[in-house]
């Protein structure tokens, strides 16, 4: 899955530059023009990395980036500060509001996506690998296959892409909106129903015999996966 990345920036000619750049290493990649804007997609949807320009307009960067470290949802989302202001003063300030990284315009593109790469590596190692593992249950994503102990599994497409966001994201609880974003994409008419839907099937296909079940349903706040908790003794 590719890593999805929100750049919130007001300058043109440096949005096309960034988003050329990010899309040709394979992100996906959102777009705000301000801070209000910013505030709005982070609050609905889940991203693996954030670039903030410091000076954008309605709230700024450093403000945007301290709300966002003051939210249990974000706490931890990967962000890097891109501003004009290089004194160290500025660099510490950004730095302890919460940024992770901090770059200072110009800027060289290529080392911009060194450093991205960097993040997201420290920030969720399971994406830059071709191999899952959750207990038994294994996904070799460039073979496009899972097994569960000696057996393979056969998924679906929207199936084998609903293992692949769980996997990716093991033991935390992901609510039916976070999968239909990171399944289906933003702009889908798929519902909520049919996570439930689509959850069922991954279960049956995953299950056999006495397997345990990897998924755990968490009333009122959506789904976790732990394929370790699967090799445990019913």
């Amino acid at each position: 899955m590719a890593a999805k990345i929100i750049v919130v920036e007001d300058e043109a000619p440096l949005v096309e530059l960034l988003k050329y750049n990010l899309q040709s290493e394979g992100y996906d990649v959102v777009h705000a023009a301000d801070g209000e804007e910013a505030e709005l997609l982070l609050a609905e949807q889940s991203y693996d990395l954030a670039i903030l320009d410091w000076m954008i307009p309605k709230i700024s960067g450093i403000e945007l980036c301290r709300r966002l470290r003051n939210r249990t949802e974000t706490q931890n989302l990967p962000i890097i500060l891109l501003t004009a202001r290089g004194e160290e003063a500025d660099r510490v300030r950004g730095l302890t509001t919460g940024a992770d990284d901090y770059v200072t315009k110009p800027f060289s593109v290529q080392e911009l996506m060194a450093r991205i790469k960097a993040l997201l590596r420290r920030a969720a190692p399971e994406r830059m690998s071709d191999i899952l593992v959750s207990g038994e249950i294994v996904m070799d994503r460039g073979a496009h296959k899972v097994t569960r102990g000696a057996r393979e599994v056969r998924l679906g497409p929207t199936e084998y892409r609903m293992l692949e966001v769980f996997m990716e994201s093991p033991r935390r609880v992901l609510s039916r909106n976070q999968l239909l974003d990171r399944v289906w994409g933003q702009s889908s008419e798929v519902d909520e129903r049919t996570v439930d839907v689509h959850i069922g099937r991954l279960r049956k296909s995953l299950i056999r015999g006495n397997e345990s079940d990897p998924i755990r349903t968490v009333r009122g706040a959506g789904y976790v996966f732990d394929g370790r908790e699967a090799d445990a003794p019913v």
